[in-house]
């Protein structure tokens, strides 16, 4: 999964936390559209035949009067396991994509009987979904678009792995109603995107952006990784001009964290990797110093677009909104009921095509855990949280303000440029 996918994992306790990060508390999480963890958020036209197929029991009773606006669909597939990823993926098997697919379908129509989903927004991650055909994928959008009721949306985002693009997917996309992309580049020094397993080098992914632009595509986003072993201040900076050079419209930017399950949490453990919360300061805050100063606004921690191309699906998940979540390991957040699909692509696909549910376990969350993500997540956000939000920690907060971690201003508590360095030491002082 690339990084944007990430930004749930928190609101999902690591779970998403975009994919949004997903790898630890450090000096910053990365996310999915907030992967990545980082997460997931994600009535059909004419309403949906059903047959005698019976519907699905999800553990929740319908919440009919209320609407959910955003989707988030996860396509767990990768063309090759990248050492460092912790989210739930698996090598593309070109015999079970398009049961798969025929499953995400099917698991639409049984949330669409269950919640009255009308998407603002709908967000794509993995895996990599640009890793299923372009026959793959006009089956599953065409399919999507026959079993929602789309006249609400405004932002429809999809990850894509640079070596994964071609002009002729790339136009399917624009032209299925895809609006927003976000290009998982990680670095463009081709040394550490081989140390990263990346399967495209720094040439390829250039191409992949050119290719997307071509494509008509307006709002392209590129994500961006730091603190990797042997990454030097240097290599950081040329990743950030290159990146500024190409004119994206947003930037993710993500702290390598070591997830456990992972290739590079067990080199980290044998001494091979280590951590320098020092080092990974500084990359940030150099981030944050050459990004804005090309004009992109610092809209959250790990976040920058241009103004007006803030991501909307990100935004709806750090406001704490409801969110529904299709395919393998995909979580959904309805109320105080948070649920979890199965995290196996096969499983998934028996039991959605045999008429189960595809969830496996659900959390009855308590105003107070939802406060707590709510605050969170909004603390890294450039509006911050309000002030009475915070009012029973009023010394922690007049201590944060009188280190200059934290300031007021219109009646919310808002980062500092220093308090962006250690968001999560002060986020943690509140929940």
């Amino acid at each position: 999964m690339d990084c944007e996918g990430i930004t749930c994992a928190w609101a999902d306790r690591k779970a998403q936390s975009k994919k949004e990060g997903k790898i630890g508390i450090r000096t910053m999480k990365g996310e999915s559209e907030l992967k990545r963890d980082v997460e997931n958020v994600q009535s059909a036209n004419g309403r949906i035949r059903r047959g005698e197929r019976p519907i699905p029991h999800f553990g929740i009773q319908p919440r009919t009067s209320e609407v959910v606006s955003h989707l988030y669909v996860h396509i767990p597939f990768c063309a090759r396991i990248c050492p460092y990823c912790a989210f739930y993926k698996e090598r593309a098997d070109s015999s079970q994509t398009q049961r798969f697919c025929e499953a995400l379908l099917r698991e639409i129509e049984d949330v669409t009987a269950r919640f009255t989903l009308k998407p603002e927004t709908i967000f794509f991650g993995g895996g990599t979904p640009t890793a299923l055909t372009t026959a793959q994928l006009k089956f599953l959008l065409g399919g999507l678009r026959d079993r929602l009721d789309l006249s609400g949306l405004v932002e429809w985002t999809l990850e894509a792995n640079p070596g994964s693009v071609s002009p002729r997917k790339a136009a399917l996309l624009r032209a299925m109603g895809v609006s927003r992309i976000s290009l998982g580049v990680q670095s463009w020094d081709d040394e550490l995107l081989k140390l990263l397993g990346r399967e495209h080098d720094a040439a390829q992914a250039e191409a992949s952006f050119r290719t997307l632009r071509e494509a008509g595509f307006a709002n392209l986003s590129i994500d961006l990784m730091f603190g990797l072993p042997g990454q030097t201040l240097a290599q950081w900076k040329a990743d950030l001009e290159k990146t500024i050079s190409l004119q994206p419209d947003h930037i993710s930017t993500y702290c390598l964290t070591y997830e456990e399950d992972t290739e590079f949490f067990l080199r980290h453990a044998r001494g091979e990797f280590r951590e320098d919360s020092e080092s990974d300061a500084q990359f940030l805050e150099t981030a944050m110093q050459m990004i804005e100063h090309a004009g992109f606004e610092h809209y959250e921690i790990s976040n920058y677009a241009r103004p007006g191309f803030a991501s909307l699906h990100n935004r709806g998940y750090w406001a704490g909104h409801d969110y529904l979540g299709i395919g393998p390991s995909a979580f959904s957040t309805v109320g105080l009921q948070r649920l979890q699909n199965v995290c196996d692509y096969r499983a998934y696909s028996d039991r959605v095509l045999a008429g189960e549910s595809a969830v496996s376990s659900t959390e009855n969350l308590t105003p107070e855990m939802k406060r707590t993500e709510r605050i969170a997540l909004a603390l890294r956000t450039q509006d911050g949280i309000s002030s009475s939000e915070l009012s029973q920690w009023p010394n922690e907060s007049c201590e944060f303000v009188n280190l200059g971690l934290l300031r007021e201003l219109n009646g919310n508590f808002i980062l500092t440029p220093r308090g962006k360095l250690l968001a999560d030491s002060v986020a943690e002082a509140f929940v």
